[in-house]
């Protein structure tokens, strides 16, 4: 009995789309009831439903098909944990349609190179990232998250609590915010130094 096809497909934000991914995977024969979706999960987080239940769904003599090594992991022990786990089992690896053999060697240094690649490309990812954000701070553009209320409303709900009149939970209401933000303007306060 030959195997079926599994395929897997993942993107990392949900502002992008899987369309391109799902053509190709169609393209390479896998059956639209048989591909997995992971949609605003990155690759490097290994904690993805759409990958656990492809993998479950892979037997032996199954091919496990992604379109490309980096939308199945973006970390080489990852890649290589994936990889050992379906030769493990006795189905097949297909990135892009090329088939992953591990007892190849050349196919093995293949896949490493791959997913030493895309790792790679995270790391970039993240340092260009953080050079970015660092530029950005330099210029005044990346202020953080602003408060919920402003100075003249907070100075408003300190005055109500301390007169006694409201409680947090009323205080929130008033305010339309949550009792965590209440507790914080007032944490903030009790911490200002007196004059």
């Amino acid at each position: 009995m030959t195997g079926i096809l599994i395929g897997y497909a993942r993107c990392s934000t949900d502002k992008q789309d899987l369309t391109a991914q799902r053509d190709r995977l169609a393209e390479l024969g896998v059956e639209v009831d048989r591909i997995y979706l992971d949609e605003g999960l990155t690759g490097t987080n290994r904690d993805r439903p759409g990958l656990d239940q492809a993998l479950a769904a892979t037997r032996a003599g199954d091919t496990f098909v992604v379109p490309k090594l980096d939308r199945l992991a973006r970390s080489v022990p990852d890649a290589r944990a994936i990889g050992d786990d379906l030769v493990a089992r006795g189905a097949k690896l297909s990135l892009g349609g090329s088939i992953y053999d591990p007892t190849d060697p050349m196919g093995k240094m293949f896949f490493n190179i791959l997913a030493t690649f895309a790792e790679f490309e995270v790391d970039l990812l993240r340092m260009r990232t953080r050079e970015g954000m660092a530029v950005a701070k330099a210029k005044g553009r990346l202020k953080g998250k602003q408060p919920k209320l402003t100075a003249r409303q907070q100075a408003h709900l300190v005055g109500l609590h301390a007169a006694g009149d409201h409680n947090v939970s009323e205080l929130a209401e008033l305010f339309s915010v949550s009792r965590a933000t209440v507790y914080r303007v007032l944490e903030r306060h009790a911490a200002m130094p007196e004059f």
